[in-house]
């Protein structure tokens, strides 16, 4: 029987996963990739937490997480866009729009 601590188990797997891709990654696009699959890992330990106490909190918690998520797919992949279009090119490294 696959239970609560399961999919914590699986949801922390994730968000470490997705920490270190941030961590360790110089492509925008594979940064990005890595916050969205940290969201969903918050995600589902929100769902997992409230199945255990049987309540539906975690739900709407995660409808909101997932409307920020669209929300910051949006504007991050227009902002990706814009730097590529200005530098030709996605490294983290190489651009450095902020600097003088």
């Amino acid at each position: 029987m696959v239970g609560p601590t399961h999919f914590l188990a699986l949801s922390s797997a994730l968000f470490f996963i997705g920490a270190a891709g941030v961590a360790t990654r110089r492509n925008i696009v594979v940064i990005f990739m890595s916050v969205e699959l940290m969201l969903n890992a918050a995600n589902l330990a929100f769902v997992a937490v409230a199945r255990g106490l049987g309540t539906m909190e975690g739900q709407v918690i995660v409808f909101f997480v997932m409307t920020l998520a669209a929300a910051e797919a949006a504007v991050g992949l227009a902002v990706i866009l814009a730097m590529f279009r200005n530098r030709q090119t996605v490294d983290a490294g190489e651009i450095s729009l902020l600097k003088w």
